[in-house]
């Protein structure tokens, strides 16, 4: 029995000299020399390309191959090999011997043999490789090492772009893209020639062409003795051409087994030394490559787990001893004023800023520049402190951590507030939205590599004898603004600035303003849905003669497998699964009525669990103020928590019931809801481009009655109810990587008929089929999907050899860009309401944000304009091939308004 992949040790072996050339024509040589003169691109690109490989494949085990030079037993063969191959550029010369110091100096084992080429080393260890239990990695621009590939052998294939994106080549992608398995390459490319190496072919034989005969015939050798029966010019071409079809097939063939001195032992990835790298790093000028090589270190050595796709600098700070904090002191009166205007003179991208908070309320602050700190015992109507008042409230740039909490406090405390530019936990959860960093400690910790002396998870205020407060968490977070905004992309950096950080004021308001809730409405559904439950369980109990605990797994097993002798369900460690999705498909497929009532007991008990968290969460005020997670998820969509909106039900009785009891204040004359309609698909279709999908929405018609008429070829007032409901069901699902299995699943039908619906709709939107292939393969090369406005989601896992891990990494990559593209939309459409609404001094005011619903409080006579403000701003929110609707309603309570 093998070795399971996820237990074999990787072997990592790159064709030097092909990698190199294919940086150096990459990247522009005149950015990249020396203040000496020597060129550098094809160095800086190659060590780009291998951190990145570290960082993602992360081997156990590493070489690198290089051509001693262009004679090898293969030009004693045929003297004409690669001799079309012109001079050697003279801006490439030089940068092999000191691309193999750098590589020495990571500590990289690099491997020549004379006589043959670097190819034949990668073909000798990849042969070996998989023969001693090795998962091997080759990377090569070369297309000869296809031949290599195997069960245990992939090629990493540079495109044309360069090296910094490399397609997979396993065993399915090579028959996927020419049609023949790995083995039979070399006899394609015997027949078709290699320009590269200066390899005639037979005349008017093309890829197709190979293939075809390769099909028929087997192998070379196949064709060859079957020569005659090919008829025309290309059969003639053919058998005048054999002796230079056999020659190819010898020269381009690997040799596998070249006497290397060295064992696969011997090639362990070795630790970095940063001590030997530095030196020719900074010889070579390449000093955020030495960040990147010290973040991949230090990250490693600080147990961060997996690294980002985009690599993270790290900071100077973290290389060279970390400078003591600055002192902080008390400036009062003018003195502080002249502080304030100094600093923010030097600090043009923004002062420090942390707030000391006690009982939701500001009692002090520290503000920090680059070289000192100010410590402000601050207290409420104060004359001496009436700069650090109009500080705050002008638009003078500051830059925190967990900002919005302390936005809270500030009004809470009267002071008015501008100038956020930077908020370092939003800007690290973008860098790292999967291992991000929840605290000022953490952050500093990862991209620092310093502790932080503090103990409040809050970051607000020390425990006595720490040494840490404000002014020093000023200081910590002002020297990890530019390492955090260095390690996003630029495109990530502008969502930061346009997106995110006007977003946070925005629900700093949302949460102080809450929303009314009727205590006694929320008390007797309880009530109701308690009795419901009691009665459900008596039911229950009925039907199997004895009473037991509906909660109880380990008895709830007993009664369904034993006692009523249901088929089992998925096996756990406890027994079999007794979850709710489980249950519903034995009830579907062996209906019982003890099953029945369990689900519909389970359902009561659960919307009970939500109504009281709901009536506990009522604040004095008779408001509920949920807290907005701006920051988790990692498709950019926002949470909530303590209570969570979102889990309320949106189309059932008793949730309707819940938003019955969501009401306007006493002085406001009612609520209005605005709501996306069919966003994602609105997305998808931009996204793909689906001529049939964008017709549909720009004529404004019934996307789903649409689709129908197209997939099941009848005219649109001929689409039944029951055809709509199949193609609204995998028109969502495809976007979230539904299978035909799926599909057949969700709709209850056979897997067959699943199949050909399947295949129906992408006969008739083949660009949403395109679409959603092509974004999981830039997600292998990328390692990370990027929504409409650049927001990137990394996915280390598309490159794990565990296939469960690697096809959930597929499935959620698919659906990323379109998720997190409406998360970003709806977030722009908030701070752009808020924004009119504040411009044009109305009393309105925006209270929740609920997926893609706005609910808003409206002040008496506006609710037009309100209206008008609203849809203006959600639907402009986007530029898209298709509009984005909005639907609007106004009522009494949240159910009343409801569209």
């Amino acid at each position: 029995m093998g070795v399971p992949d996820a237990d074999k040790p990787t072997l990592l072996v790159i064709d030097g000299h092909s990698l190199a050339f294919r940086a150096f024509y990459a990247l522009p040589v005149d950015s990249f020399s020396t203040r000496d003169g020597q060129h550098t691109n094809a160095i800086h690109g190659f060590l780009s390309m291998l951190l990145l490989l570290l960082q993602n494949e992360k081997p156990t085990h590493l070489a690198v191959a290089f051509d001693i030079s262009r004679q090898s037993f293969r030009t004693r063969e045929y003297a004409e090999y690669k001799g079309n191959r012109g001079e050697t550029p003279p801006e490439f010369r030089g940068q092999v011997p000191l691309l193999q110091d750098a590589l020495k100096a990571m500590g990289v084992r690099t491997l020549e043999k004379e006589d043959f080429e670097a190819d034949d080393i990668l073909a000798t260890l990849a042969t070996r490789g998989a023969a001693e239990g090795y998962r091997v990695l080759l990377v090569s621009g070369d297309r000869d090492t296809i031949q290599l590939v195997g069960d245990d052998v992939t090629l990493l294939y540079p495109n044309t772009q360069g090296v910094s994106q490399l397609k997979r080549y396993d065993t399915d992608a090579v028959v996927e893209r020419y049609g023949i398995r790995p083995e039979q390459y070399p006899d394609v490319a015997a027949l078709v020639g290699e320009t590269s190496d200066n390899l005639p072919g037979i005349p008017k034989v093309g890829e197709k062409t190979a293939v075809k005969w390769l099909g028929l015939y087997g192998d070379l050798d196949g064709i060859l003795a079957h020569a005659d029966e090919i008829k025309g010019v290309v059969g003639q071409n053919l058998r005048d051409g054999r002796e230079n079809a056999v020659r190819n097939r010898k020269l381009n063939q690997l040799v596998r087994d070249v006497e290397l001195d060295v064992e696969l032992d011997e090639l362990v990835a070795q630790p970095i030394d940063l001590e030997s790298v530095r030196p020719i790093f900074e010889r070579l000028e390449f000093r955020t490559l030495m960040e990147r090589v010290t973040k991949l270190v230090t990250g490693e050595a600080n147990g961060n787990g997996g690294a980002a796709p985009v690599p993270v600098p790290a900071a100077e700070a973290a290389v060279a001893e970390a400078p003591p904090a600055p002192t902080s002191r008390i400036l009062l009166d003018e003195e502080l004023a002249t502080w304030l205007q100094r600093a923010t003179a030097a600090e043009p991208a923004g002062l420090g800023l942390s707030l000391d908070v006690v009982d939701g309320r500001v009692i002090g602050a520290g503000i920090a520049s680059s070289d000192e700190s100010l410590r402000l015992p601050w207290q409420p109507d104060r004359a001496e402190y009436a700069p650090f008042e109009a500080w705050l409230a002008s638009d003078a740039p500051k830059i925190m951590t967990d900002a919005k909490g302390q936005l809270k406090a500030l009004s809470r405390s009267g002071l008015a507030f501008d100038g956020l530019v930077l908020d370092t936990l939003v800007a690290g959860w973008m860098v790292r939205p999967i291992l991000q960093e929840k605290s000022l400690a953490d952050l500093v910790a990862f991209y620092l590599g310093e502790t932080v002396p503090q103990s409040d998870p809050a970051l607000l205020v020390p425990e006595e004898g720490m040494d840490a407060g404000a002014p020093e968490y000023a200081w910590y977070t002002l020297r990890l603004a530019p390492v955090v905004l260095r390690s996003l992309s630029e495109s990530s950096r502008r969502l930061l600035a346009e997106v995110e950080m006007p977003l946070v004021p925005v629900l700093a308001a949302m949460e102080l303003r809450g929303v009314t809730v009727d205590h006694a409405e929320l008390a007797e559904l309880s009530s109701d849905l308690g009795e419901r439950a009691a009665a459900l369980a008596q039911s229950a109990f009925a039907e199997i003669g004895r009473e037991v605990n509906l909660g109880s797994p380990k008895q709830l097993q007993e009664v369904l497998f034993d006692q009523l002798g249901m088929p089992k369900t998925r096996a756990t460690k406890t027994g079999y699964t007794t979850d709710a999705s489980a249950l519903a498909d034995l009830q579907d497929s062996n209906p019982h009525p003890f099953l029945g009532y369990l689900l519909e007991h389970r359902d009561a008990t659960k919307l009970r669990q939500i109504v009281e968290s709901l009536d506990k969460a009522i604040a004095g005020d008779g408001r509920i103020h949920t807290t907005y997670g701006q920051i988790g998820a990692a498709t950019g969509r926002m949470s909530s928590n303590d209570p969570n909106l979102q889990n309320i039900p949106i189309r059932t009785a008793e949730g309707r019931r819940i938003r019955e009891a969501f009401r306007h204040g006493p002085e406001y004359a009612e609520l209005l809801t605005a709501d996306y309609s069919q966003i994602e698909m609105r997305i998808m279709a931009h996204l793909s481009g689906d001529p049939g999908l964008i017709e549909a929405f720009n004529a404004g018609e019934d996307l789903h009655r649409f689709v129908g008429a197209r997939v099941f070829s009848v005219d649109p007032v001929d689409v039944t109810p029951l055809m709509r409901t199949k193609v609204k069901a995998m028109s969502y699902g495809l976007a979230y990587g539904l299978s035909a299995f799926g599909l057949s699943k969700q709709l209850r039908i056979d897997r067959a008929e699943a199949t050909q619906l399947m295949k129906e709709y992408f006969e008739r939107f083949g660009a949403v089929r395109d679409y959603l292939r092509g974004v999981v393969e830039q997600a292998k090369i990328d390692g990370y999907t990027e929504t409409i406005f650049g927001r990137r989601r990394p996915f280390p896992d598309l490159a794990s050899p565990n296939r469960v891990l690697r096809e959930n990494a597929e499935r959620a990559a698919l659906n990323s860009p379109i998720q997190g593209s409406a998360a970003d939309i709806i977030k722009i459409a908030m701070s752009r309401v808020e924004a009119d609404i504040a411009a044009r001094g109305l009393g309105s005011r925006m209270l929740m944000q609920v997926h893609d619903e706005l609910v808003f409080e409206v002040a008496p006579g506006e609710s037009d304009v309100l209206e008008a403000v609203v849809r203006e701003g959600m639907a402009n929110a986007a530029d898209l091939q298709v509009p984005l609707d909005v639907q609007i309603g106004r009522g009494a309570n949240w159910d009343d308004a409801a569209h």
